[in-house]
């Protein structure tokens, strides 16, 4: 019978129309993934003279082994955010004669090969060989990567779990979050060392191979767990949690009616924004966005560049704008005729889009101040590129959106899922990282770095100042391209 599902789920796909129009995008894809695989393989054959350089003094088993509880705690929270749960159009198979166990295996057999699962096995499989044989013996190493292969699948069903459970118990995710932190703050703080005592733990399971039985209880208990709950709720009206209370009662929507047109469309877009598994996944990647700084800003070799410290402040204060405003129209295009027979100011529609850009940009600023911490430079750096995002680059994404002509399933999640992605939206984020480069290249070249920072700076307020000659371009586009956007956004 799973094969039977599998086959039935791989025609679903290969007889849509959007596989074909995706094929080439899907071909480059997956080259620059076999080129991320084969990179991370790479890690995993070399780790081994790596940490003997970074810890010439230490057992490269123990400190591997201390290194693995950050890596599974920190894969539960990545994992959460961008693994998307398993899809099956369950109204298809409920009123047949198919035993609901059987669909609950197939819907739960298909995460274990997830992209999740098979990327860590790329680096520990190397270094089963490199490390771990090398402090024992075949059977001792072999104990090792099984027990790491059975907490893998056990963060796997732990986290679809979870997922499913946020729509109804988001208080339980939140305390798991409140108890990840509070152990990494007592290690941080020095009370506990967890590294000492991954391992530790892990040294023991290698070496003793009963202790074998404890992440397969885990692993068979997080399996359980997930599977009372799909058997329990196994149902097209329990699949997708729904809420029954009325938006417009909460006062904040009350206030933004208020405001007219903008406040209604305003209001509109959040609710579309936060109800969608797709939108909404972008708001839990918020965090990964904003701390992107602290991978380059502690180094010093990278604060001598300011070329790249101009891409980093992009990146954390525009990289949630870009997102939203690279979509802007193919996020609503499941009811985007509806739109079209509305009569709807498309003006002030395109401006809401515009505001909510700058808002978006200027929420993503404010939390980024704390860099100043590494030096008033990326200070300087980071309020530049926010101007630059919301004056420059909102008006050239909102453009370029335009263009946009690929349907969005907003049920689906974000997290690689590249459906209704086009060339456009890739060429659009050209300008966003190589123009302000290109500004500041000859202030660089002349000593001047400050200069260029200003001057870019500049140039997103002079698009703030033309705002309205640049959102009536985007509008009369907008108005030919509407009728074209609707026929393909049609398309299933």
């Amino acid at each position: 019978m799973f094969i039977k599902f599998l086959n039935l789920q791989w025609k679903t796909v290969t007889r849509s129309p959007m596989w074909h129009k995706n094929l080439v995008l899907n071909l480059v894809i997956g080259f620059f993934l076999f080129l991320f695989g084969v990179h991370l393989l790479m890690l995993g054959i070399l780790l081994s003279k790596i940490l003997e350089e970074l810890a010439p003094d230490r057992n490269q088993f123990d400190l591997f082994n201390g290194i693995l509880i950050y890596y599974f705690l920190a894969d539960l929270v990545i994992r959460f955010m961008m693994q998307s749960l398993p899809r099956l159009t369950i109204e298809s198979y409920l009123h047949l004669p198919i035993r609901k166990n059987k669909i609950i295996f197939y819907m739960m057999g298909r995460t274990i090969a997830d992209v999740f699962n098979l990327i860590p096995l790329l680096v520990f499989i190397p270094v089963t060989f490199t490390i771990v044989h090398p402090e024992g013996n075949g059977s001792m190493a072999l104990t090792w990567l099984a027990s790491l292969c059975m907490l893998i699948l056990a963060n796997n069903f732990l986290v679809t779990y979870l997922k499913r459970q946020l729509g109804s118990k988001p208080w339980l995710v939140g305390i798991i979050g409140v108890i990840v932190i509070f152990f990494v703050v007592l290690d941080k703080l020095n009370f506990i060392s967890i590294s000492a005592i991954s391992a530790s733990g892990f040294r023991h399971l290698s070496f003793h191979p009963v202790f074998m039985l404890i992440p397969l209880i885990w692993m068979i208990g997080t399996f359980a767990l997930h599977y009372k709950f799909l058997e329990i709720h196994l149902f097209p009206d329990e699949m997708q949690v729904r809420k029954s209370f009325e938006v417009d009662q909460k006062e904040g929507n009350r206030y933004l009616r208020s405001l007219g047109l903008i406040g209604t469309i305003f209001s509109l877009e959040i609710k579309l924004y936060w109800r969608n598994k797709r939108t909404r996944t972008m708001i839990y990647m918020l965090p990964i966005f904003l701390l992107y700084g602290f991978m380059f800003y502690p180094q010093a070799q990278y604060m001598k560049q300011d070329g790249f410290l101009m891409f980093v402040g992009i990146f954390i204060t525009g990289g949630m704008m870009i997102n939203y405003a690279n979509y802007a129209f193919g996020y609503e295009s499941s009811f985007f005729d509806a739109l079209l027979t509305k009569n709807l100011d498309f003006a002030q529609y395109i401006r809401v889009k515009f505001y909510i850009a700058i808002l978006i940009c200027t929420v993503c600023f404010i939390l980024t101040i704390p860099y100043v911490f590494f030096g008033f430079k990326i200070l300087l750096i980071n309020a530049a590129m926010y101007l630059y995002n919301i004056g420059i680059l909102s008006f050239i994404l909102l453009f370029f959106a335009t263009f946009n002509k690929n349907r969005i399933d907003l049920k689906r999640g974000g997290a690689f899922n590249y459906q209704g992605i086009g060339a456009m939206n890739w060429l659009s984020i050209v300008p966003a990282f190589f123009l302000p480069i290109v500004i500041m290249i000859p202030f660089n070249m002349a000593g001047h770095p400050y200069y260029g920072m200003a001057l870019t700076g500049f140039i997103g307020i002079l698009g703030l100042f033309f705002s309205k000659s640049l959102l009536k371009i985007i509008l009369r586009h907008f108005q030919k391209r509407k009728y074209i956007m609707a026929v393909n956004f049609r398309e299933k």
